[in-house]
């Protein structure tokens, strides 16, 4: 086992030294493989560059930036000094950007562009204390000193490294050699979808634990390539790209844009791809939107091998001891009952296969293993989709204080409606709210203990004291319940959780996810707090109620949203789908509900997990909520 993050690096290069381990994409097009004997050359002049401005070991350094090749050598070049990064994305406002530099104390910081350095120097506090800056992307003419603050640009640090490293190799190669799996990594503010971030803090050996986990779990391994699209300052990308460089496998840099990405899957022919829901929701929209155009032969074609498809997935999950066991049942059963329909519906499926599903196979490059879904929970619809048209999509469970991954489905036995097996060398525990442990099939909040949970929250021993207890256990705020097979099932939020008047408690996400399935709805939130009943505010997809009002015939107008055309669509839909026949109690009733035509965005209304900063949504639209109770 590797001892430390940047022993990971060594050795993989020194073992695949011609491996390439990162595709890079040029400004004239195109990619550029980047071997691991170069990538850890790199990185130590990275890390050459960093020790010349007097950075060294237990230093928090600012790396303000979107996914790109660079973040990867600033991360890897100040672990092997024995610092840490402080990340963050490129949608952070001037507000998080001072609140996290200043906690951190950085005084060094690498930033994408001069957008992301103006935007922390627009604080007084953070113009007094930082530095020096680094820029990737260096406009002409404000290189050098301004105002007691050094900005170099990204190749000049290279270059200062470059030259700093033949007489610095050997101490850099040997100090990151005696550090311990225990040194602070990294600290990673969490999306603040409750308010300010907190400074989560990450150890090499965090990381580590799921380095080792992973391979368990997934079919990886040298060849492999992973389509990078997710924020890589965010736990999930990162944890993936260690273990991407830990099996040999080489990590390509895409943008998480429909087109752009089906077109690096076809460039690139990956392997694997992490990703957060919304992508699966918006490739799953974009094949039916795509279908909707075509004759009305090859439509019916497309639906009846979806049904297909979804029929042998049940059946094969029951032949092969797939189902979640909420309550005790034995497997047998389950497979002597799929056994003939299995057989039966094989032969449709595969020619449902040649006919359909493989042409939507090679928009994913041919060679796709697997995607994993993780930061929220994958909708039902989405998920029983890819499997009905055979494209793996395996879900997963974290959060940042974890590394983020507590469980993910296994490759090799993928169980529906969980997020899999208990992740490796992971205690889970459900307990209810007098923190009594449950048994499988019991709903309670979700208790975690491993070598991946954090080592606490920067500067805030009371918040940590919060949810990690002095026995190791994290509380994850997440209700769930296991399965007799050691599977986890996500049920809801506990800190969500809505109460009405009358006491009960209603959990929105199920809500939240069947609302999304009507194909014109973006986003959706359920309100009714200590109100008599719930109401819903309503997101709807633009692009998608334009094609609406031209199927119906209807001017696209700046009211059109509250069109009685479109208000009875969704009244329909909404009194059709929450309804106790589809599993929902009668109080979980939506009553009312507002059409909105506002877009959500990302370091708004939207953490960059795309979760709904509830907080948020509930202060811009109040109005809104308080007319749905008059």
């Amino acid at each position: 086992m590797y001892r430390n993050l940047p022993h990971l690096l060594k050795v993989q290069a020194e073992t695949h030294p011609e491996s390439i381990a990162q595709y890079v994409r040029q400004p004239e097009g195109g990619f550029t493989p980047i071997t691991y004997r170069q990538l850890l050359e790199d990185v130590l002049t990275c890390a050459a560059g960093f020790a010349a401005l007097g950075i060294g070991k237990g230093d928090l350094v600012a790396l303000i930036s979107e996914n790109r090749r660079e973040w990867l050598l600033v991360d890897m070049g100040l672990l092997f000094l024995g610092a840490a990064d402080v990340p963050r994305g490129c949608d952070v406002t001037e507000k998080e950007l001072e609140h996290i530099l200043l906690t951190a104390e950085c005084s060094i910081g690498v930033f994408e562009n001069l957008v992301q350095l103006k935007k922390a120097l627009a604080s007084e506090r953070i113009r007094h204390r930082l530095k020096t800056a680094v820029l990737f992307d260096m406009p002409p003419r404000i290189e050098g000193e301004r105002e007691g603050l050094t900005v170099l640009s990204f190749h000049q640090l290279m270059e200062r490294g470059a030259q700093a490293l033949p007489g610095m190799r050997d101490h850099i190669l040997a100090a990151a050699e005696e550090l311990p799996a225990s040194t602070l990594a990294t600290v990673i503010f969490t999306s603040g979808t409750t308010g300010l971030p907190k400074g989560v803090m990450l150890s090499h050996g965090n990381f580590l634990h799921q380095v080792k986990g992973v391979p368990i779990l997934l079919k990886v391994g040298p060849g492999d390539i992973w389509l990078s699209v997710l924020p890589v300052w965010h736990s999930f990308e990162r944890m993936m790209q260690y273990v991407a460089l830990s099996s040999a496998s080489a990590i390509a840099y895409s943008k998480p844009i429909g087109r752009i990405m089906l077109q690096d899957m076809a460039t690139l022919k990956p392997t694997w791809m992490a990703s957060v829901p919304r992508i699966w929701e918006g490739i799953r929209k974009g094949i039916l939107q795509t279908i909707k155009k075509e004759p009305p032969l090859v439509q019916a074609i497309f639906q009846a091998s979806l049904v297909v498809g979804r029929a042998y997935a049940f059946f094969a999950h029951m032949v092969k001891g797939e189902l979640p066991r909420f309550r005790w049942r034995p497997r047998i059963l389950d497979r002597m009952a799929g056994l003939i329909p299995f057989l039966l519906l094989w032969p449709f499926k595969q020619l449902a296969h040649l006919l359909v599903f493989r042409k939507l196979h090679r928009k994913l490059g041919g060679r796709f293993v697997a995607g994993i879904s993780g930061g929220g929970a994958l909708p039902p619809e989405v998920d029983g989709f890819f499997d009905a048209i055979g494209i793996t999509v395996l879900e997963g469970y974290g959060l940042t204080e974890a590394a983020p991954v507590l469980a993910v489905r296994s490759y090799y036995h993928p169980v529906p409606h969980t997020v899999g097996p208990v992740f490796p060398d992971t205690e889970i525990q459900i307990r209810d709210e007098e923190g009594n442990v449950l048994p499988p099939g019991r709903q309670g909040t979700v208790f975690a203990r491993g070598g991946q949970v954090m080592l606490g929250y920067l500067k805030a021993p009371e918040e940590t004291r919060k949810v990690l207890d002095e026995e190791g256990w994290l509380n994850t705020g997440d209700l769930g319940m296991l399965t007799w097979d050691n599977e986890l099932a996500i049920t809801g939020r506990a800190k969500d959780t809505i109460v009405l008047r009358g006491g009960e408690n209603v959990e929105p996400a199920p809500l939240e996810q069947a609302l999304k399935e009507h194909p014109l709805v973006a986003h959706a939130m359920v309100v009714g707090q200590d109100e008599k009943y719930l109401g819903a505010l309503i997101f709807v997809d633009q692009e998608g109620l334009k094609e609406w009002c031209t199927d119906h015939g209807l001017e696209i107008t700046e009211d059109i949203h509250r069109h009685p055309r479109l208000m009875e669509e969704f009244s329909d839909f909404i009194s059709h789908r929450i309804h106790p026949r589809h599993g929902f109690k009668p109080f979980e009733r939506i009553y009312r509900f507002t059409l909105l035509p506002n877009t959500l965005t990302v370091g708004e209304e939207l953490s960059a997990k795309q979760e709904i900063k509830r907080h948020v949504v509930y202060r811009k639209y109040a109005d809104e909520i308080r007319a749905l109770y008059r």
